[in-house]
């Protein structure tokens, strides 16, 4: 039982981590319709403008400007290149976008190199919080939950209590008609741009110290986070934060419990093969839980688009 909770909140905060990726891509493709291949790169310039301000003021400083200021390169990057393509549909926003992960990627290591970052977590919350049956989790863990919490029932507000909501949602379906209204649609657009990769800025400052600041970091992450939009509903926050749980669970799950793929099939009546060697299917005999661990979402991912193309909370196929 004890191992289980452990499991449970390790798998929560593996969870709230995704779900800060994956809301500002979800925010993103909401309003404009852009699928963003550079968005786990915005995650990872909010590690590196964290880690840099952190040397001279410290980590909670980081936390507060870098958002901001990835967030403001976001909005630059919609108004004055991503506008540009929108027009001409989505392929060329796809190509701009996978450009531009590549290109922020080489800044990157021009400008820090290629080695992983001294960014550590901050002294204050350095400490065990909790132990559970001898298992320790760390202060910085339930701070990461705390953040992810937040964001999310910041965004429901904004998206659902506010006039600023409305005006998003409505210029989603009916941009034509909330232009008429004298608002300023492009703006909006900008707007939402910048705060979904302010987002994953976030997201970027407080995984970094865990996950570790390196080059190689938005590739790490970047192919989960469309794997979570898909299986949770292009265009849902709901989904985004149910399928980022769903996901950091099995992950976290599978890799704790060993199970041999042979256990499973005997529990559901499959004899295993006397002459395993010469059997064609020996490798799935063999296999066990932490080994697939890494690609279970790929395999749920799969089964929504087969079962349910527009994803667990979707409202409309893309």
């Amino acid at each position: 039982m004890e191992l289980i909770l452990v499991n449970i909140i390790d798998g929560l905060v593996t969870g709230l981590l995704l779900f800060m990726l994956s809301a500002g891509l979800t925010l993103i493709f909401s309003m404009m319709g852009v699928l963003n291949f550079a968005h786990a790169s915005f995650y990872m310039l909010g590690a590196y403008f964290a880690y840099q301000i952190s040397i001279a003021l410290g980590f909670w400083m980081g936390l507060l400007v870098a958002p901001i200021i990835v967030g403001v390169l976001g909005a630059g990057v919609e108004r004055y290149g991503l506008r540009r393509v929108h027009q001409y549909g989505h392929v060329p926003e796809l190509i701009f976008t996978f450009g531009l992960a590549l290109l922020i990627e080489e800044l990157v290591q021009f400008v820090w190199g290629k080695n992983q970052m001294a960014y550590s977590i901050p002294e204050v919350l350095n400490f065990t919080a909790f132990s559970i049956a001898g298992n320790s989790i760390p202060a910085y863990k339930i701070f990461m939950i705390f953040i992810s919490i937040g964001i999310f029932m910041g965004l429901l507000y904004i998206l659902t209590k506010t006039r600023v909501g409305m005006i998003i949602q409505a210029a989603l379906s009916y941009p034509r008609t909330v232009e008429a209204l004298g608002h300023n649609v492009p703006l909006i657009f900008m707007g939402v741009f910048g705060v979904g990769t302010a987002l994953a800025g976030v997201a970027g400052v407080i995984a970094g110290p865990v996950l570790g600041t390196f080059p190689g970091m938005a590739f790490v992450l970047g192919s989960i986070v469309f794997v979570t939009i898909v299986i949770g509903g292009l265009g849902s926050l709901w989904g985004a934060l149910v399928a980022s749980l769903l996901i950091g669970w099995i992950i976290t799950f599978a890799k704790s419990y060993n199970l041999a793929m042979s256990d499973i099939l005997n529990a559901i009546g499959i004899s295993t093969p006397e002459n395993l060697d010469d059997n064609i299917f020996r490798d799935l005999w063999t296999v066990t839980s932490p080994q697939i661990a890494d690609i279970l979402p790929y395999i749920l991912m799969v089964l929504i688009l087969i079962f349910r193309p527009a994803g667990l909370f979707g409202k409309r196929e893309s």
